[in-house]
Parts: structure tokens; C-alpha cells; sequence
């Protein structure tokens, strides 16, 4: 891959939320190159903006400000770095925040993650530790999520912790992405749904 995670040390981190492999934590002003690593792998990206080489410039000023903002505006939600909790490597991220104008009880949940990170279930692990949390801490009501039509691989994370389809829309803001001419599957999931899979067996 082009630039593996970072290692990296769990003393005195602000630890969100903690799964039998993952831990999630706050991001940190000091986190850029991490996120610059993660943003600069064309793979990582194919489905964001066609695999576009990343500026860390454009990083460090807008989308890491981003991030920290939205714990003081909406406690308990954000965007949180995942890492190995044995080795404490940079995995990637997840968010769980309302989008702009959506109703704070109604969050999105998304991730990015490393290739090195992919098809060990990471996805499915930090997703569902996120709908839990959502519909028993944090008063989330429906929890909604989007990804390309084309890509398969968040299709059957999201699909697999229990979100249905609901539509396609076009794939707005994802003019230059890998198969944006197919649009967006929109997913969504409410407490009383989340509720009802909690007794069935986990795929």
C-alpha cells in the first residue's frame, strides 16, 4: 500500500469507544500526516474523488479542523481515528454526526479505512459498536448512511450491520469518482429496527 498506518501509543488518549479489536478516539491537531497518508492512497480514494493525490495543506487547514469541531457542537458525536487496539496502528476513521440541516438525533454513519486495514471485518466491528452506542447512549432515533452504487465492499458492511436500502440518488460532490454516473444507495436504520436484530444471530 502506499502509506502503511502509523504506530503509535494508547497512553492518555481520548478513548470514545473501545471493541474487542478497535479503539476510538478523538482526533488531535498533531493528526494531519496521518489523515494526509491515509487521503494520498489512490486506492482509499477511488470512490471519493477518482483517486486524486491529497494535500496535506488543504488537510491541516479544512479537513482536520472539521473534525474537531463537531465534538463541542454535538456532544458525543464526530469523527473518530480507529485504531488497532493490540498495536495501536492508524486504521483509518469512522464519522457518526447529524449531516448539515438533518435533525441531531438522526446521525450518519461512515468509516474510511486503509487497505492494509481492509477485508478484516473492521468495518462491520466499528459499525455496529456505533449503532449501539447511537440507539443506547446518545439518543439516536434513525441512523442513515450512503455510499457509490459501484462500491460493493461498504454496500455489504452496510447491509450487513442491519441498514436497508432505501434509494439511489446522483452522486452530487462525487463528480470525479469511480462510477459516479451510477449513483448513490442511500441506507437508513431506526432504533425500534436496530432493536429487533439485537436477538438474531450476526452474520
Amino acid at each position: 500500500m502506499a502509506a502503511g498506518p502509523a504506530p503509535g501509543s494508547i497512553t492518555g488518549m481520548d478513548v470514545f469507544l473501545e471493541t474487542e479489536r478497535l479503539i476510538l478516539r478523538r482526533f488531535t491537531g498533531e493528526d494531519a500526516d496521518l489523515l494526509f497518508g491515509l487521503y494520498n492512497d489512490p486506492a482509499v480514494m477511488r470512490y471519493l474523488n477518482g483517486g486524486a493525490p491529497a494535500d496535506r495543506a488543504e488537510i491541516a487547514a479544512v479537513d482536520l479542523p472539521a473534525f474537531l469541531g463537531y465534538h463541542p457542537r454535538f456532544p458525543g458525536y464526530g469523527f473518530w481515528a480507529a485504531l488497532d487496539r493490540e498495536r495501536a496502528d492508524f486504521l483509518g476513521w469512522f464519522h457518526f454526526r447529524p449531516q448539515p440541516g438533518d435533525p441531531v438525533d438522526e446521525p450518519e454513519l461512515g468509516y474510511r479505512l486503509h487497505r492494509a486495514a481492509w477485508g478484516h471485518g473492521y468495518a462491520t466491528e466499528g459499525s455496529r459498536a456505533l449503532l449501539a452506542k447511537g440507539f443506547t447512549d446518545l439518543g439516536a432515533n434513525r441512523v442513515t448512511a450512503a455510499t457509490l452504487t459501484v462500491n460493493q465492499g461498504s454496500r455489504r458492511v452496510l447491509e450487513k450491520v442491519g441498514l436497508r436500502y432505501l434509494r439511489t440518488v446522483p452522486a452530487d460532490g462525487h463528480d470525479t469518482a469511480e462510477g459516479a454516473e451510477h449513483g448513490v444507495r442511500e441506507y437508513a436504520i431506526t432504533r425500534a429496527e436496530w432493536a429487533a436484530l439485537q436477538d438474531r444471530p450476526q452474520p
